[in-house]
């Protein structure tokens, strides 16, 4: 006979989020775009707050060095009419700030578009939604040290 021990459930309330990928050259950035209903809703030791971004932590405007890249990031979310709607939090890791916020903003808008296909026309027409496939190019062997650097010709 087993015996069977059987404790009440601990449902955590599950806060409604959007989430998506957006990639530029090295960097990666992960978006979560959450409906805070209650107050004092807690994700990664920030409390949300509707109109705020969080990235890696920090907040937008304390991470990335200049203005245009937290403008950026806000873009999407002033074109749809999001900005006091959700709260955005998010990861991003590899590369530089720029490519980060890049990368993020492709993030963002994703998202949105997971939140209502009405606004993938309006972000489409912005150029949110299209990838920059551009990135590094690998280095070849034999070439001395980068991508297209030709080795000196002896002279005679």
């Amino acid at each position: 006979m087993v015996n069977k021990k059987t404790t009440p459930s601990t449902k955590k309330s599950k806060t409604l989020y959007y989430q998506a990928v957006g990639r530029r050259k090295e960097s990666s950035a992960r978006a979560r775009l959450y409906l805070p209903e209650k107050k004092d809703i807690k994700v990664l030791g920030n409390v949300l707050e509707i109109g705020k971004i969080f990235v890696n932590g920090l907040e937008a405007k304390n991470y990335f060095p200049s203005q245009p890249c937290v403008e950026l990031l806000k873009k999407p979310l002033a074109l749809t009419d999001s900005i006091d709607r959700f709260a955005v939090v998010a990861t991003v890791v590899g590369g530089g700030k720029i490519g980060q916020s890049v990368a993020l903003s492709l993030a963002i808008s994703r998202a949105l578009e997971k939140v209502n296909k009405d606004y993938r026309a309006v972000l489409k027409a912005e150029g949110l939604l299209s990838v920059d496939a551009r990135a590094r190019e690998r280095r070849k062997v034999g070439m001395g040290g980068k991508a297209r650097r030709r080795r000196q010709s002896p002279k005679r």
